[in-house]
């Protein structure tokens, strides 16, 4: 059993707080991925698991046990770490047995485990090259090797992919997850790259600002997400977000999106859902790209807009639909919508856009909490 937790942890740079009071439990043979823009403290708060920054307050137990206070060669954990830090004068085969040496592992054992992650990893063929002589993605494997071979509680990896190209990091993407599976080691990931947290992680924690603010699977961080925040940063394209208000109409709750001529009525669904979390406010209404849908002819209810811009991706393209105009700021308001390659449009041209309720989002304007 390899459970992390972390009770209430914080620490600050002066009078910066890099984590602020998080608190988190990664589950047994669990692969999380702490996601977030540089300097949310993703990072800082990986270390603190580490023991290579020592918290101000809070609490973190591996196993059940209390390892606030330790150092980090009795946290029995590794860390692989964003730049390989292989050792160049050392052979491959050096460069994993390295801790085992270090701790007076037998030297049968040391040549029986290194040859076992050396297979693992395929990069057995390798265990006579120098660094210099490997490829990113085979120093990449050294590097996983290492932190392997030791047999530890947990791994936890910051940003391990950063320095690989696209095409590779692809590939490591896919053989990371497949070897956690296999070795089912308690993982604990940091990237600030979406596509990474949402094709490996079984649980993603999306952090801002020292904080935490969802911790879910990727695909409820997706579809449900708990902010506006969160909101936002998932998905590429991000969420479309436009300003409205909810008001009562004939005892309807209409939604009416500002600078524009859209609103629509809520289902009575949706509208107790509304009243139970919200009064009658502005809000923030939310649809990703691909669940606004375009048509050249009007067909029920829809609003009309005209096509401002076309993104041709290869499967798909991104089209964006201008709304109408800010009239304080004089700004156009757009909205994204992803579709098929072979809808032909032109910019200029009157499109409709349409869309189901039940994949909109609402946010509450002031404390930017969407209703669940």
């Amino acid at each position: 059993m390899s459970k992390i937790e972390l009770e209430n942890v914080t620490k600050n740079f002066g009078d910066v707080i890099a984590v602020n009071d998080v608190s988190i439990e990664i589950y047994d043979r669990e692969f999380l991925v702490m996601l977030g823009p540089s300097g949310c403290g993703k990072t800082t708060t990986l270390r603190t698991i580490a023991g290579l920054e020592a918290v101000d307050a809070g609490n973190i137990i591996i196993d059940e046990r209390s390892v606030t206070h330790l150092s980090p060669a009795d946290r029995n954990i590794s860390f692989v770490f964003q730049f390989y830090a292989l050792y160049p004068h050392l052979t491959v085969f050096d460069n994993i047995a390295f801790p085992l040496k270090a701790s007076n592992v037998e030297k049968t054992e040391i040549e029986s485990r290194v040859l076992e992650v050396a297979k693992t990893l395929q990069i057995d063929v390798s265990l006579n090259r120098k660094p210099k002589q490997l490829s990113g993605g085979e120093m990449q494997r050294v590097a996983l090797g290492r932190a392997m071979v030791r047999r530890p509680k947990a791994f936890l990896m910051d940003e391990p992919m950063s320095n690989l190209d696209a095409k590779l990091r692809i590939q490591m993407r896919s053989e990371l997850k497949r070897l956690q599976k296999r070795v089912e080691t308690t993982t604990v990931f940091v990237t600030h790259d979406q596509i990474e947290a949402m094709s490996m992680a079984d649980r993603i924690a999306v952090m801002h600002q020292g904080e935490i603010q969802q911790v879910d699977s990727p695909k409820e961080i997706y579809n449900k997400p708990k902010n506006l925040f969160v909101a936002q940063f998932i998905g590429s394209p991000a969420m479309n977000l436009l300003e409205g208000v909810l008001e009562s109409k004939n005892s309807k709750l209409v939604l009416s999106l500002f600078h524009t001529e859209c609103s629509f009525v809520l289902s009575d669904l949706m509208a107790q859902k509304v009243m139970q979390q919200f009064k009658l406010d502005k809000i923030v209404f939310g649809i990703r790209p691909e669940h606004v849908m375009l048509s050249k002819a009007p067909t029920g209810c829809q609003f009309e807009s005209k096509i401002h811009f076309i993104e041709y991706l290869g499967a798909t393209k991104i089209i964006d639909v201008m709304l109408g105009e800010n009239i304080h700021t004089r700004t156009p308001i757009f909205l994204k919508s992803r579709v098929h390659s072979s809808f032909q449009g032109s910019i200029g041209e009157s499109v409709w856009i349409s869309f189901e309720e039940e994949v909109i989002h609402i946010f509450d304007q002031g404390s930017q909490i969407a209703i669940q």
